[in-house]
C-alpha cells in the first residue's frame, strides 16, 4: 500500500469535461491533503485528457493520476480503478460530483477512531448541491450496517460508500459481456456484505447531481441494451438475498432480461427454478413493458 497517502478518490469519467472542474474544485478545498485522487477515463472523446494535464502541471497539494481506457462502461472503470489503487482506503466521487467539504479529514479521523478489521469501510450520505440529503439517515441506534441491511430496514437513497482497498481487491472483477457495457456496481458491495459491515455515519461525504444523460435517468434502455448483465446482477442476488418477495422480483427481471439476451437456457441456470418458471408470465409481460418504453 501507498506509504505517503491514505485515501484514493477515484473518479470514472466519459465525456465530462463541463462537470470534472466541479469535483476538481470540490479536492482543492479539502483541508486534508491525505489522498491521491485517480482519474479513470473510459474513453472521453472530449478535452478531458487536455484539462487533466493542465491540473497536474499545478500545485494542487494531492497527485493526479490519469489512466484512459477504451469505452467499457462504469463497471469496467471500477475494475481498472481497483487494480490500480495503493492507498489503504479509497472512494467513488462520479465526475459531475463534489467531495463535501472538509469530507477527507472527517473520514481518515473516523477511521482512526473506530475502524477495525471487523469493518469494509464507512457508510454515509450523499447530499444534492443545496445540501438536501437524498433518501434517509441512519438511526442513531445503528452504528454499524451492511448495504443490504440499510436497505431492507426501509433505508432509502443513494449512499457514499468509503472502502478498504485489500477487501475491493480481494473481490472478484465485475465480469464483462462482449457488446454491453453497464453492470451494477452493487456486485462487489453485495458480496462484501457477506463478510462486513460498515461504520454508519450521518456526515454527508458527497454532493451529488443527476445528469439528464446519466445511467440512472435512461435505466429503460439500459435493460433494453445490457440484458446479459442484468440477468447476472438479478441470479446473484437470488443467491444472496433472503426475501422470498424480493426473490420473486428478482426471478421476473430475470426472465426478462434472459429473453432479451436470447438465452433460453435461463431456467436450468436459475438458482431459484420453479420461482423463476413462476414469473415467466410476468417476465414476458416486462419484457413487452421495456420495448413500449424505449420505442424511439
Amino acid at each position: 500500500m501507498n506509504n505517503e497517502k491514505r485515501l484514493t478518490v477515484f473518479t470514472p469519467t466519459y465525456n465530462r469535461a463541463h462537470t470534472l472542474p466541479r469535483t476538481y474544485d470540490s479536492l482543492l478545498k479539502q483541508e486534508c491533503k491525505d489522498f491521491v485522487w485517480l482519474i479513470i477515463d473510459d474513453g472521453s472523446n472530449d478535452n478531458t485528457s487536455e484539462l487533466v494535464k493542465e491540473w497536474q502541471k499545478k500545485d494542487n497539494g494531492f497527485e493526479i493520476r490519469y489512466i484512459y481506457k477504451e469505452n467499457g462502461g462504469m463497471h469496467t472503470a471500477h475494475n481498472t480503478a481497483y487494480e490500480n489503487i495503493d492507498t489503504d482506503l479509497n472512494i467513488c466521487i462520479d465526475s459531475d460530483d463534489a467531495l463535501a467539504e472538509g469530507a477527507v479529514g472527517y473520514i481518515l479521523s473516523l477511521w482512526d477512531e473506530k475502524g477495525n478489521d471487523r469493518f469494509a469501510g464507512i457508510i454515509g450520505l450523499d447530499a444534492d448541491m443545496n445540501g438536501n440529503i437524498i433518501g434517509t439517515m441512519f438511526p442513531d441506534t445503528v452504528q454499524e450496517t451492511t448495504l443490504y441491511d440499510f436497505y431492507n430496514a426501509g433505508g432509502t437513497g443513494d449512499k457514499k460508500l468509503v472502502y478498504r482497498t485489500d477487501i475491493m481487491k480481494s473481490l472478484p472483477s465485475y465480469p464483462v459481456f462482449v457488446g454491453e457495457k453497464y453492470i451494477s456496481l452493487g456486485y462487489k458491495y453485495q458480496l462484501c456484505d457477506q463478510k462486513y459491515t460498515l461504520l454508519t455515519t450521518n456526515q454527508i461525504l458527497c454532493n451529488v447531481e443527476y445528469q439528464p444523460d446519466g445511467s440512472s435517468n435512461n435505466m429503460y434502455m439500459q435493460y433494453i441494451k445490457n440484458p446479459k448483465g442484468f440477468a447476472f446482477i438479478r441470479k446473484e442476488n437470488m443467491k444472496y438475498i433472503k426475501s422470498h418477495k424480493r426473490n420473486f422480483i428478482d426471478c421476473i427481471h430475470y426472465v426478462s432480461s434472459s429473453i432479451l439476451a436470447h438465452n433460453y437456457r435461463f431456467i436450468s441456470e436459475s438458482p431459484k427454478k420453479v420461482m423463476t418458471i413462476l414469473a415467466i408470465p410476468f417476465g414476458l409481460m416486462l419484457t413487452i413493458f421495456l420495448k413500449i418504453k424505449t420505442i424511439r
